[in-house]
This record gives C-alpha cells, sequence and structure tokens, in this order.
C-alpha cells in the first residue's frame, strides 16, 4: 500500500502575501503515515479544480477565520473577522466537486462549515446568540482554545473511528452550522445541542468535526481520525 498523499488547504495570506498554514496538521498528517500536500488558495475553473483533486489520495479542510455571511444568505455580525473571499471561493469550489466523489475528506473546524456551506446550509455567525453561554466554545479575550465534553452519536462513523462515544475536544470556534445540510447526519453533539460533528450519507468517508483534533496529539483517539483518513486515502489511492 502506497504512501498517500494529503491535501491541506491553507491559511489566508497575510500582509505581506505569505500563504502559511499551522504545523499541527502537517504533524497529525505525518504522524499518521501521509504525506501532507499544503494547497495555496487561487482561483481554479472547474477543470482545474479536478486535476487538482485527481492528484491527491486524500483531503484536510483546515480550520482558521470566519467564511462571509455572503456565502450563504446570512447578515453581518460584528464579531466576524479574518474573512477572505479569496478563501471561501476555493474552498468552497474544491468542496463542492468533493462532494461528487468518493475523495476521502476531513473538514476540520471553519471546514466543517465550509462542507456545510457547499451543500446548501447556512451558518450561524456567533454562536452565544443562539446557544448562549452555557458552554464556551473559545476563550474570547485573548481568542483561544478550550476544552469541553462532546457526545458522538451511536453508530456513527465518527465514534467507531474514535473508540468512545464520549469525548473531550479542543474547540476554537464561534461560528457553526445552524442546520444539518441535506445529504448529511449529525455524529456529534455538545451537551448545549450544537452539532459537533457530520458524516455524508452517501460517501464512503466524508467526515467535518467541529473542533480541532490537531491540537490534541498526545490523544490516541483524536490522532486516531486522521489515521482513519490516511488509511483511506491509501485504500483510495491504490484503486
Amino acid at each position: 500500500m502506497s504512501v498517500p498523499l494529503i491535501g491541506i488547504t491553507a491559511y489566508s495570506r497575510n500582509e505581506a502575501g505569505e500563504i502559511s498554514l499551522p504545523g499541527a496538521y502537517l504533524d497529525a498528517v505525518q504522524l499518521a503515515g501521509g504525506t501532507p500536500i499544503i494547497l495555496p488558495l487561487q482561483p481554479l475553473t472547474e477543470k482545474q479544480v479536478d486535476r487538482l483533486l485527481d492528484s491527491i489520495d486524500g483531503l484536510i479542510f483546515a480550520g482558521g477565520g470566519d467564511i462571509h455571511p455572503s456565502m450563504y444568505g446570512g447578515e453581518n455580525h460584528p464579531t466576524l473577522y479574518l474573512m477572505d473571499q479569496e478563501r471561501d471561493e476555493f474552498e468552497l469550489a474544491l468542496a463542492r466537486a468533493v462532494l461528487k466523489r468518493d475523495l476521502p475528506t476531513l473538514g476540520i473546524c471553519r471546514g466543517m462549515q465550509i462542507l456545510s456551506v457547499a451543500s446548501g446550509a447556512a451558518l450561524i455567525p456567533h454562536v452565544p446568540d443562539v446557544y448562549g453561554e452555557s458552554i464556551a466554545h473559545r476563550l474570547d479575550h485573548p481568542r483561544r482554545p478550550i476544552h469541553h465534553p462532546v457526545t458522538l452519536a451511536t453508530g456513527s462513523q465518527i465514534a467507531q473511528v474514535m473508540g468512545s462515544q464520549e469525548i473531550t475536544v479542543m474547540s476554537w470556534h464561534h461560528q457553526a452550522v445552524r442546520q444539518v445540510p441535506p445529504g448529511w447526519r449529525s455524529a456529534a453533539s455538545a451537551s448545549d445541542g450544537l452539532v459537533e460533528a457530520i458524516e455524508r450519507i452517501d460517501r464512503p468517508w466524508l467526515i467535518g468535526v467541529q473542533w480541532h483534533p490537531e491540537l490534541s496529539p498526545e490523544d490516541p483517539a483524536h490522532q486516531q481520525i486522521f489515521r482513519a483518513l490516511v488509511q483511506a486515502a491509501a485504500q483510495y489511492g491504490d484503486r
């Protein structure tokens, strides 16, 4: 079985025009046995999107800044930050193409939201406005991740992958999926009812998680997400 190539979408350009990606994503894929490839933001035609996806065995939509509400018919909100039309358009083009393929794909935080928007769902611009503050999904001053428990749905693919139904996650978001999009099922939730993971019903390995498994490298359950993705990508690449 060959070592699979796992594409990972890059973060937005900084003020100097530099493109980057936190090393934790690369480390997680390498530790799982895959070769990570950073995918820089760029305008692509439909044919170019297909060629790009043909060149990799698996895909990760990384976390990052907020998706502009115009992408899902939403309204602006004073808490929105780091919005980037170039990134939104690039990732949505990839996500819409992925929905037509069996390419093993993982969406992390913003990545889960991208997959949802590409599937027709809207987002909650600011989680406390809808779910209150019984659970903090991030620390705000300064913005930092925080741990909280999540319950995985019985019989879900993500529960089978992680080997548990009750887990503690590293959470760092203030947007969330407003409703599970058509063609998907809810696979995890927090105690406040927020959807924490989704799985595509008609694809063998297409999962979105609202938390950041790459930030828990010492936790075998979270690393198992990347191992399962890499294993599925290796089988996909060898077909």
